[in-house]
């Protein structure tokens, strides 16, 4: 989840202006770039709980540590209290914070996987150093194999205190998600409007395919859920104004002025005016456009205002001034280089997206949400025109790779990025996912005990 955005405070005069500032975000090919984000969860090796904001061993002073690698602190107040140090921002990329602590890195906009690679492992090995001392280590998964809901602590960020507020009013895991699931995702450039809109509709159908290969999340509680991407599932019980497949995205016309129709009915979560959120959950921007917003009668929304707002519906791709994949579990430092790796793959390269576009664009509204529903239990298995989602799994890894080698850029070695699929590619052909994998582990050398993964699969 963003922290404030740092656009100008433009005054938002008409809709016009949304549309324009989406249409911003259009680039020339040699511009694109591929910006990579994942989450993990801390835990304390010796008792296996979460940390709390607080304290020597703390995700404040695990923040704090990180300031001798060049990291800039970013400090915030809450209710008036002493600010804290609650992000991190160095050459474009950012480390922050979700809800309970899981700590977050934004990386830069890179021009290739390779530098990508390097980018999570530089930051991995920071933390590493930094959380050793500490007693503290990290582990990637979709979603906390261990504790409660309410054993999960909370961070001091205004945005938090509002949506803590505001989520058991609209969905029964809304906080659940905030606490207790971790994800990869990568953000994506696209050259114009009809580029924007074929990227979308391509990622958007495939999202599912996505979530059945990164499928980790197969524990809540120490015990098997009956999912293997619970995280993926909890998205479902959210708050259905702001997630889901996005069905309009596919229908005659869509395009900036749709997607900016669709933000404006989206109910809002805050307005951060002078260092401070001011709850407006609920409320409407098409209101605060009129000057009749509760939480703040009388005043226009800004550029930065919008911003934000952008950021605070969760459909499975969300277009900004660049289109972000959502629906993956995080994972290990493989996975986290094979998920820009796939979409780059299926998007960057024009043979390799009309391939993609070819292989689901002829998907009823009824295949994809049938796609989108099951995927979360059945993964790779799940029935999909008379085959299973392994099948289209495995046609995409192959347009996906042959895109990365028409790319062709080269390591050092001369090796071109497709080998980042390796870890997907092993896992289509076997057709058993990650949280499948570690289920066999559970019923048998863990003896029912979920406590092993956090030494076997920690960074």
């Amino acid at each position: 989840m963003s922290s404030p955005s740092h656009v100008a405070d433009t005054p938002v005069t008409g809709r016009n202006q949304l549309v324009d500032y989406l249409a911003s975000g259009e680039k020339p090919r040699v511009a694109w770039r591929i910006g990579t984000e994942h989450e993990k969860f801390g835990f304390r090796l010796d008792d296996l709980r979460p940390p709390a904001f607080d304290g020597e061993r703390g995700i404040e002073a695990l923040l704090t540590g990180l300031v001798r690698f060049g990291w800039e602190p970013v400090r915030e107040s809450v209710d008036g209290q002493p600010e804290r140090t609650i992000a991190l921002l160095r050459d474009g990329a950012s480390v922050t914070l979700e809800p309970a602590g899981q700590l977050e890195l934004s990386g830069a906009p890179l021009e290739n996987i390779h530098q990508t690679c390097v980018e999570v492992g530089t930051h991995l090995d920071e933390v590493r150093q930094v959380a050793d001392p500490l007693q503290l280590g990290f582990l990637g998964m979709g979603f906390q194999p261990k504790w409660r809901r309410d054993e999960m602590p909370w961070m001091p960020k205004g945005r938090y205190r509002i949506m803590r507020a505001y989520m058991p009013r609209v969905g029964d895991l809304g906080l659940d998600m905030m606490t207790r699931t971790s994800t990869v995702q990568v953000n994506l450039d696209f050259a114009s409007e009809a580029d924007m809109v074929k990227k979308f509709r391509v990622s958007l159908a495939l999202q599912p395919v996505a979530t059945a290969l990164f499928a980790d999340s197969p524990f809540t509680e120490g015990r098997p859920n009956g999912y293997l991407s619970y995280r993926s599932h909890i998205w479902t019980d959210t708050d259905p104004d702001r997630t889901g497949m996005l069905d309009f995205v596919f229908e005659d016309g869509f395009g900036y002025e749709r997607y900016v129709d669709y933000l404006l009915d989206v109910p809002m979560y805050f307005s951060y005016r002078d260092g401070v959120y001011v709850d407006a959950s609920g409320q409407s921007f098409r209101d605060f456009m009129d000057g009749r917003l509760p939480a703040l009668p009388g005043k226009l929304p800004t550029l930065r205002d919008w911003s934000d707002h952008m950021t605070t519906a969760f459909p499975e791709v969300r277009l900004k001034k660049y289109l972000e994949m959502r629906g993956a579990d995080s994972g290990p430092w493989a996975r986290l280089c094979a998920l820009p790796a796939y979409w780059v793959g299926l998007l960057y390269d024009d043979a390799a997206l009309d391939a993609a576009w070819d292989l689901v664009k002829d998907f009823s509204t009824g295949e994809r949400h049938a796609l989108r529903d099951g995927v979360p239990k059945h993964a790779l298995k799940l029935p999909f025109r008379g085959a299973t989602v392994r099948e289209l799994a495995i046609e995409s890894l192959r347009i996906s790779a042959a895109g990365l080698r028409r790319r062709a850029a080269l390591n050092a070695d001369g090796i071109d990025e497709s080998r980042f699929l390796d870890s997907l590619i092993e896992i289509a052909e076997s057709g058993q996912t990650p949280a499948e994998r570690k289920l066999e582990l559970f019923h048998g050398p863990w003896q029912g005990s979920v406590d092993p993964v956090f030494r076997e699969f920690a960074y």
